[in-house]
């Protein structure tokens, strides 16, 4: 129980490590959440779209619109890796 016990207060502190985000990484989370709301608003209104072409364009835009909160997502995660590789 013991070993339990310390690997459950191992596995939380390091959890705890990995949620100290900079403002900046904070606001480019924020930037590519939305990004990924805005591509599912694109889905939807894809699957409503009355004719071919235009739910083609809506879902080539939401298929972008992920490519996009993608790069942010990559751009935090090469960031954070830089700055945690500096700070040791």
């Amino acid at each position: 129980m013991k070993k339990l016990s310390f690997v459950v207060a191992a596995g939380l502190m390091s959890l705890a490590a990995c949620t100290n985000n900079t403002p900046a990484e904070n606001a480019a989370e924020n930037v590519a959440e939305s990004l990924e709301n805005a591509a599912d608003n694109l889905e939807a209104q894809a699957d409503n779209a009355t004719n071919e072409s235009t739910e083609a364009a809506l879902e080539n835009a939401a298929d972008n619109m992920h490519g996009a909160a993608d790069n942010v997502e990559e751009a935090v995660d090469n960031g954070a890796v830089a700055a945690n590789a500096a700070a040791h």
